[in-house]
């Protein structure tokens, strides 16, 4: 029996960046986004900037996607839609467009959990590599979420560890901040890095009352204090360390999250491993990730870039595997800018 082409068009609009993407069943046709420079003048996101640069971006990147598709919006099956978390203006955007459209169209509503599509994104269809299967553990690492999730089914996840405080994104922009580096700050991190020795510098791994849980806050803390310090024996000290000093507070980082995943390999037994989120990107986790593969016998499963950072074809995988349980939303379906990964 010939598989049934669904075809599906999502969106994302949970921070700044405006995206939207049509699916051919698992399979990509189009995946448009389109940022919001904006906010480096500012060193963050600004939320009532980032709702109104959605409202200018939203019809003419939909309109993009659609016409890379080669999909008129006849052909659409359903519509899938970030539901949350995220910054509430920024969502509202999306949400709206979608359900109008769904209405127009007559098709259904698919609202989808942002968290949950990070982590189902590597169910997208990929020559190079293969869904996990569950049970697997997946590690989601971004500017506001760091989580080390079991993943039983694509609607059942459990939390085994979480930060207590910041995230890891939060934790790399901070200090790309103290070190004088533009907005978004982690990925420059990651470019000086590599220029730089990893043991140069040293900073402790912060203590946490439940062994899979995360703290960064402190870590944030003791790298500002660390500048303070050698500042005052030589002002230039930021600008003849940069190099340095980035691969040292990367490699601290990463060595963190590995330690914290492998502890929860061990404690569950898993030994399918993925990572998601936008911090996923970081190079160096990569690249340790892999190199554990051997080491412990894991099947790591890693994202392709475009799919780490915030983008509407990792909504719309998930909007494709809710449409085949027919898990449509309402049309009174709202935005929530808090949402739990089970929700």
């Amino acid at each position: 029996m010939k598989k049934k082409t669904i075809h599906i068009l999502s969106i994302e609009s949970s921070c700044d960046d405006t995206g939207a993407a049509v699916l051919e069943n698992n399979k990509v046709l189009s995946n448009v986004i389109a940022g919001q420079k904006i906010h480096e003048a500012y060193g963050g996101v600004v939320p009532e900037l980032a709702s109104r640069a959605h409202q200018q971006n939203i019809v003419p990147v939909v309109d993009q996607a659609l016409k890379t598709a080669g999909i008129e919006k006849e052909q659409l099956q359903a519509i899938a839609f970030t539901k949350g978390p995220g910054l509430m203006g920024s969502l509202l955007v999306g949400t709206s467009f979608a359900k109008s459209l769904s209405i127009a169209l007559n098709i259904p509503l698919i609202p989808v959990n942002h968290m949950q599509a990070h982590v189902l994104a590597h169910f997208i269809a990929e020559e190079t590599q293969s869904p996990p299967p569950f049970p697997f553990l997946c590690m989601t690492i971004s500017g506001g979420h760091t989580q080390i999730l079991k993943v039983s089914a694509y609607d059942t996840f459990e939390i085994l560890g979480e930060t207590i405080d910041d995230a890891v994104g939060e934790a790399f922009d901070k200090t790309a901040k103290l070190l004088g580096l533009p907005y978004p700050g982690g990925p420059l991190i990651d470019k000086y890095a590599k220029k730089g020795k990893p043991e140069a510098f040293s900073f402790s791994e912060p203590k946490t009352p439940r062994p899979l849980d995360f703290s960064f806050s402190g870590f944030k803390t003791s790298i500002l204090y660390f500048l303070q310090k050698e500042q005052k024996k030589d002002p230039s000290f930021i600008e003849n360390n940069l190099n340095d000093i980035c691969a040292s507070v990367q490699r601290s980082i990463v060595t963190i999250l590995m330690n914290k995943l492998k502890k929860a390999a061990e404690i569950s037994g898993i030994r399918h491993i993925a990572i998601a989120g936008g911090v996923s990107a970081n190079s160096e986790i990569r690249s340790t990730l892999k190199s554990m593969e051997s080491q412990l016998g894991w099947t790591t499963y890693i994202p392709k870039f475009e799919y780490t950072t915030d983008n509407a074809a990792m909504i719309g995988i998930v909007g494709y595997l809710k449409y085949l349980d027919k898990d449509f939303g309402a049309e009174n379906t709202v935005a929530t800018s808090r949402l739990d990964i089970n929700s």
